[in-house]
């Protein structure tokens, strides 16, 4: 069987940090070429835009669309309909009635669309789930918190509309929620605060329940500094499930049970490979919708001024 060839779209951070090493450890994928108006790898064919990556590059049978949410339904868009295969960053959008028309693309070409939750992935997440499916759940509290500054860097995209701020990385616990709970979730009270001189929250606090009215409650910060804050417990009959450092770490009562190095981004890709074999897609929107809910039920409060 050949590679899967893959070309990144949008050479930021993420793509750097773990998406190109991430392709180079899964068997059965290779980067092809790289399409950002600012960067490039060496070695490797480089285009400005998808557009131009299209027309003008090398063979190709998938995209990943490491890009600012904003853009990433055109991009996908044109990518499903030049026979591609696409990966979409999280969150796969700005809103989720797009996503409709692009499954709905991607069915027709028997193509694969992969909207990713790369925090599902992390080690712990599997075994908390299967742990839950035989306890009965009290509580959940979700505490997620860190520094803009060091996580985003200069980037303005996340502050703009569509950009979803602190919920960028509040959206990661939302997805492990959505995983390892049995029931589905969904929000009854939001607050959002917003800088005065931006557009997207930089906190928010969330009240959830599930139809058995589960209390779950969830607090996201974009001003942590010092030690960061990835944390999840679930209070249940049988004792206190923790998740900690992002879905790394399950402990009960304070003992590990189960600790794994992260290879979040890598599981990615082998399934992405997996899907794009016989063109099947993997798109859940669960997450997404619960960051639609907040925002249409948010109580907004105005904070102080954020300077990056």
């Amino acid at each position: 069987m050949t590679d899967l060839r893959i070309a990144i779209v949008g050479f930021g951070k993420i793509a750097r940090d773990q998406h190109v090493g991430a392709i180079a450890a899964t068997a059965g994928a290779a980067l092809a070429a790289v399409a950002s108006r600012n960067a490039s790898l060496s070695n490797l064919p480089h285009f400005a835009t998808i557009e131009e990556l299209l027309h003008k590059g090398p063979p190709i049978d998938a995209v990943s669309l490491c890009t600012p949410p904003q853009v990433r339904r055109a991009q996908a868009a044109a990518a499903l309909a030049a026979g591609k295969h696409v990966m979409l960053e999280k969150p796969p959008g700005t809103g989720v009635a797009e996503l409709d028309p692009l499954i709905a693309m991607a069915a027709d070409a028997k193509r694969t669309l992969f909207a990713t939750w790369h925090s599902r992935y992390a080690p712990a997440v599997e075994p908390a789930r299967e742990w839950l499916a035989t306890r009965r759940i009290r509580s959940v509290h979700i505490n997620w918190k860190e520094d803009v500054r060091v996580w985003h860097p200069g980037q303005a995209w996340i502050w703009e509309p569509g950009g979803l701020g602190v919920f960028d990385p509040g959206i990661n616990a939302l997805s492990i929620l959505t995983r390892i709970l049995p029931k589905s979730v969904f929000v009854t009270a939001a607050e959002l605060a917003f800088p005065a001189n931006r557009q997207a929250p930089i906190a928010a606090n969330l009240t959830l329940t599930d139809i058995g009215d589960t209390p779950i409650t969830a607090e996201f910060d974009f001003r942590q500094t010092g030690p960061q804050s990835w944390d999840i417990v679930v209070e249940t009959d049988q004792g206190r499930m923790s998740l900690s450092r992002g879905g790394r770490v399950m402990a009960v009562d304070g003992k590990i049970i189960s600790e794994a190095p992260d290879e979040e981004y890598r599981e990615l890709y082998r399934r992405f490979v997996v899907l794009a074999a016989t063109g099947a897609s993997d798109v859940d929107l669960a997450p997404l919708r619960l960051v639609a809910d907040s925002f249409l039920l948010g109580e907004r409060t105005i904070v102080e001024p954020f300077m990056d």
